[in-house]
């Protein structure tokens, strides 16, 4: 038995917002970021509609860029305070994955960090609050997602939240807020979305209910993420829904090792002046880990099928594999994303030579090969890496070498 999950309602289209409205209760706390909902007038809008529902609104504002478990804690303090009966957050991934966390906390003050990281392992929700998710990026997808990201700064490590209870109850996924992402944001956050769609198709435990919204999400992102990064604010709207679909699938299919490796490098080197911001690691990641995985029949057959999907020609399984790789590199090439860590430079953009020296970087990949290992994602990747085959993994995505193992 499977199952598939999905927010109860999900309003889409320009305007969404006023949506707020229509919710019910008498308490809700609105958790933000650092501060462009509130420099575009979305933030006042939002209270605005909320007291016209006739609720009492207070804020949690400035949850930063990978959001750590101490802001996960003041925020839950927050709410332990104010008792709100709707938990409302709005902005990137950022303040809605801590939002889910702070819920959990809410609900459960004597829930640990360490509780919340045990995969599906939640209690069950809902008893003081409901959760509305209301995204301003479009790459995450976490308003119709059952995962959260909170970084542990002690240990470098970000660690998935994953249960199907941290579903949001509504998610509002209003176009109008997408418009106002900087150029680089559109381009991480679209390559996000593109391997959510991709790491899901291929998963173990992808199924017919997942399949369409992952091949669908592919070809919206492929003809509407370089146009959208380009300035287009139509193809900037399609890209806010086909990442929200691709949230779908991967919510219910789960990912790869793209993810578990963007996990576990994303603030390992923070110590060195900067993280690799998530979908830029995904961006590069990926074609390394489409041609590991395409050494499993099955997994080659299922990217054969994205290349079609795609329309990327091939005779066989191999050349559309072949194919598929050398699309999703020209596509970071447009984006102007790195293809590999050793040119990642402090400012996410490509550079001769990156924040993250080459001595550090082989000094640390036994621990973040083994911390990758032991992520969430890893378990539904079509292969399952040895110690030393993430090892040469993250090797490549250091020099950018060929995969032939």
């Amino acid at each position: 038995m499977a199952r598939f999950t999905l927010p109860r309602d999900l309003y889409h289209g320009k305007g969404a917002l006023e949506a707020l409205k229509s919710l019910q209760g008498k308490r809700a706390m609105i958790c933000v970021g650092g501060g462009s909902m509130k420099k575009f007038g979305f933030l006042d809008r939002a209270v605005q509609y909320l007291k016209e529902a006739g609720m009492e609104v207070e804020l949690f504002e400035g949850i930063e860029p990978d959001p750590s478990v101490e802001t996960v804690m003041k925020g839950a303090e927050a709410m332990l305070r104010f008792e709100p009966d709707w938990i409302v957050a709005m902005g990137g991934g950022s303040p809605i994955d801590a939002a889910k966390a702070m819920w959990i906390k809410y609900e459960y003050p004597e829930c640990t960090f360490e509780d919340m990281c045990k995969v599906f392992g939640i209690p069950t929700l809902r008893r003081k609050a409901h959760f509305c998710a209301i995204p301003s990026t479009s790459g995450t997808a976490t308003e119709v997602t059952a995962f959260s990201i909170i970084t542990d700064y002690s240990k470098g490590i970000k660690y998935p939240i994953a249960d199907f209870e941290i579903t949001p109850d509504v998610a509002i996924v209003d176009p109008d807020l997408a418009e106002t992402m900087p150029k680089k944001l559109v381009a991480h956050t679209g390559m996000d979305a593109m391997t959510h769609a991709v790491e899901a198709y291929v998963s173990t435990a992808n199924c017919d209910y997942t399949d369409p919204l992952a091949l669908h999400a592919i070809k919206m992102i492929q003809n509407n993420l370089v146009v959208s990064y380009s300035g287009d604010m139509d193809a900037r709207a399609k890209m806010h829904n086909a990442q929200c679909l691709a949230g779908m699938a991967f919510s219910n299919a789960l990912l790869g090792i793209v993810h578990s490796m963007a996990h576990k490098t994303g603030a390992a080197f923070a110590d060195y002046g900067a993280h690799i911001i998530h979908g830029a690691a995904n961006a590069m990641y990926l074609p390394k880990v489409i041609a590991f995985n395409a050494k499993d029949e099955t997994a080659k057959k299922r990217y054969g099928v994205i290349a079609d999907e795609m329309g990327l020609g091939g005779a066989n399984d191999e050349e559309k594999v072949a194919l598929l790789i050398a699309y999703l590199r020209k596509m970071s090439d447009e984006l102007n994303i790195p293809h590999c860590i050793k040119n990642y430079g402090a400012d996410s953009y490509p550079c001769e030579q990156g924040f993250v020296p080459e001595e550090v970087f082989l000094a640390r990949l036994p621990e973040i090969a083994k911390n990758a290992i032991a992520d969430a994602c890893t378990g539904s990747n079509p292969r399952q890496p040895s110690q030393e085959e993430m090892e040469k993994l993250l090797l490549a995505c250091y020099y950018d070498r060929e995969i032939d193992f």
